[in-house]
């Protein structure tokens, strides 16, 4: 990955910071992506598989995310033992917004970030 990607990644997370919407943990934001880009049925015993981690820590995102709206469980109609994570219309909306910051981060260049001095040439320096 070069600099201009990390760049990239670093203006869409300062605008993400910015924008007021909810602070997610990398783990919240990663079973969000795994649950709208891979198809499902979901499970958490198969979130959990996935990510590498332990289901009550699959549980405890998924309270947050629920909370939020961006997620939510639902009953198998066919088992009601079995329990699916499914997307929400928030949740679909929160990721477009997402996505907006990384289009603009890859877009915004060697853009200084707002209250942060651009780089001065090497000559200025001396």
């Amino acid at each position: 990955m070069g600099d201009a990607s990390l760049s990239g990644w670093m203006r869409a997370l300062i605008d993400y910071v910015r924008s007021g919407e909810p602070d997610l943990t990398n783990r919240q934001m990663a079973l969000l992506m795994l649950v709208y880009l891979t198809p499902g049925p979901h499970t958490v015993r198969g979130l959990a598989r996935t990510l590498g981690v332990s289901k009550p820590v699959v549980t405890r995102a998924l309270n947050t995310l629920g909370a939020l709206g961006y997620l939510r469980r639902e009953r198998d109609q066919d088992d009601r033992r079995n329990v699916f994570v499914v997307r929400t219309n928030d949740g679909a909306n929160f990721l477009e917004g997402f996505k907006r910051y990384l289009r603009a981060g890859d877009d915004g260049g060697d853009r200084p970030i707002v209250g942060q001095r651009a780089k001065e040439p090497a000559y200025a320096a001396r």
